[in-house]
């Protein structure tokens, strides 16, 4: 049985990811600060873990420190605004810390669980593109978004020899808590996507920077 590692994975994406890799027959590990019933529902849960602090992302090793990993989703996140102006550099920072840092933290922490043929996949956005930006400002939230982007293509280089597999996804504008529920599609329309797209991912294409409707984006 194939086994997933879900940050995040508690509410929205992260939780609906959970529930398609379990309607597909495999082991379903979702990390999270504080777990819920759906996801318990679904996957065996890790809670209480702050993706930004060493301590419990060693406690995280350390539970599954016997566990192949076949698909790592880094999927955590924070999306908050900054007025220019107004610059919250402590905001700015800690999307630093969970966007940026965090996945990277894990990615490394747990490659003693990654074998040849697993595949990382880390959950960006295309705000995180610099050519893409036409509309200024969200600069925590971009800036740990693009560092992501850069942290991921490092990634795929340097796993290439060791068989491992790494995409950067954009899983669209979702209707999830993180924008007041105003997105444009489901979490389950997204993590259907998101999963295609993992689906394709293979050393060949390793390192892409795609929405979840399969288009490539421009960094």
């Amino acid at each position: 049985m194939k086994h997933v590692v879900i940050t995040g994975a508690n509410r929205g994406i992260g939780l609906e990811l959970a529930r398609h890799y379990q309607r597909e027959g495999w082991q379903v590990t979702g990390v999270c600060r504080e777990s819920s019933t759906d996801l318990a529902a679904v996957a065996e849960v890790i809670d209480k873990i702050d993706v930004t602090s060493a301590a419990d992302v060693k406690r995280l090793v350390d539970i599954l420190h016997d566990k192949t990993i076949d698909l790592l989703i880094n999927n955590a996140g924070l999306l908050n605004d900054e007025v220019l102006g107004q610059l919250d550099f402590d905001s700015i920072r800690l999307q630093m810390e969970i966007n940026a840092y965090a996945p990277l933290r894990i990615s490394e922490a747990l490659l003693p669980n990654l074998v040849a043929g697993s595949k990382i996949a880390l959950i960006t956005s295309r705000m995180g593109s610099i050519t893409d930006n036409d509309s200024g400002g969200r600069y925590g939230y971009r800036a740990s978004k693009a560092a992501l982007n850069a942290f991921g293509k490092s990634l795929a280089v340097d796993l290439k020899d060791r068989g491992i597999a790494v995409a950067l996804l954009h899983p669209g504008y979702v209707k999830t808590r993180m924008v007041n529920f105003g997105g444009l599609i489901s979490p389950q329309e997204s993590a259907l996507g998101l999963a295609q797209r993992i689906s394709e991912l293979t050393m060949e294409n390793s390192g892409f920077f795609r929405h979840s409707n399969g288009e490539e984006l421009p960094w």
